[in-house]
């Protein structure tokens, strides 16, 4: 079937989209040791700039809470630098492109942070899973549980990262509340067993993210500021006791924030904790609303006329398929991803898979 919808434009804040083929972040690790975007960073991106919006990759907002050893950062002058070639990439080639901000919270490893214990809401370990340091797979280790008066440098450093993105010339920002990281763990009962401001309530759980939120749109304006959430993703030991409610309370809540988009990833990586999030959050939001994970063109083209989404980010395949917009307008082929490459170093698997014409 035609591809109608997907391909009309869209407005997402203070952005016109050319069409509603997101790119979602994906974590590919190809900044240097000191987490400084390279050029190669920019090929791979100018190379996606057909996309609607490209959400870049998770990008630490301040020192010291790397999960993936070499992700980039974006806290001092040589990161900005180096994103700054990224941006100017992207829009030279007529892309727009939005920087997702992160706090690795409890993910993170001393092996990767000069020694330090990584910080969560309560002293609860991932269980799951293992690591990948630069000595091999590890387990997490238990993290520290962050103090209330730690909480305002927080959120001064998200702000700061805000401020940054800026610098560096993006469209816009997107705050990472996903996957585990530091505010998905403050937001899920089952990460978060702290009492007092932070903790117990859903509001409580909230108050982070929700200042971390308001931090940011003193920066940018809220029209060019996104939020990802995941509700059933059971990556990095997460679950909470009661999905639905506790992300419809925060959809309502961002109604009065007037956000560009908010971005739902409906499901779980591990395909462990299984539900149907998208209506119940369709209902309680009433902006831009983008899903993603798993959806084919011909799915996404159906959420998107049933209205139960307004556009679909879309992360392998545009991994694998740099023009992914052209594919799905000429119904193409898609190239298969090679997950091998996914966090390995160097162009293999990142700067080389083929257009469906020369470009």
């Amino acid at each position: 079937m035609p591809l109608t919808q997907l391909l009309s434009p869209l407005q997402v804040g203070a952005l016109t989209l050319p069409n509603r083929i997101l790119m979602a972040p994906l974590t590919r690790c190809r900044a240097d040791q000191d987490h400084v975007p390279t050029p190669l960073m920019a090929e791979y991106y100018s190379q996606r700039a057909s996309a609607g919006l490209i959400v870049a990759e998770a990008t630490a907002a301040m020192a010291g809470c790397s999960a993936f050893w070499t992700e980039p950062g974006i806290y001092n002058e040589a990161q900005v630098a180096g994103w700054r070639g990224v941006t100017d990439a992207v829009h030279a080639k007529g892309g727009q492109i939005v920087l997702q901000i992160w706090h690795g919270g409890r993910a993170c490893h001393p092996l990767m942070n000069h020694g330090a214990i990584p910080v969560a809401p309560s002293a609860l370990p991932i269980t799951n899973d293992e690591i990948h340091t630069p000595n091999g797979k590890v387990p997490h280790v238990t993290p520290r549980a962050l103090t209330d008066e730690e909480i305002p440098g927080i959120i001064a450093g998200f702000k700061a990262a805000a401020e940054n993105a800026k610098a560096a010339g993006f469209d816009g920002v997107e705050v990472h509340g996903a996957n585990g990281y530091l505010l998905d763990e403050f937001l899920r009962d089952g990460s978060n067993q702290r009492t007092g401001p932070y903790g117990g309530s859903v509001e409580n759980r909230a108050r982070l993210l929700l200042e971390v939120l308001a931090a940011t749109i003193a920066v940018w304006g809220s029209d060019r500021v996104g939020l990802r959430v995941s509700p059933l993703n059971s990556y990095n030991s997460m679950i909470d006791s009661d999905p639905i409610g506790t992300y419809t309370w925060l959809a309502k809540q961002l109604n009065a924030y007037e956000l560009a988009y908010f971005h739902v990833m409906r499901a779980d990586f591990l395909g462990e904790q299984q539900g149907d999030i998208m209506p119940p959050l369709r209902d309680a939001y009433q902006g831009v609303m983008i899903g993603n994970m798993g959806y084919s063109a011909g799915e996404a083209e159906q959420a998107i006329a049933s209205g139960q989404l307004d556009a679909v980010a879309f992360g392998t395949a545009f991994l694998a398929n740099p023009d992914l917009p052209t594919r799905f307008a000429k119904q193409a082929e898609l190239n298969a991803p090679d997950a091998s490459t996914f966090y390995s170093a160097g162009a293999a698997g990142y700067t080389d898979y083929p257009y469906l014409t020369a470009a």
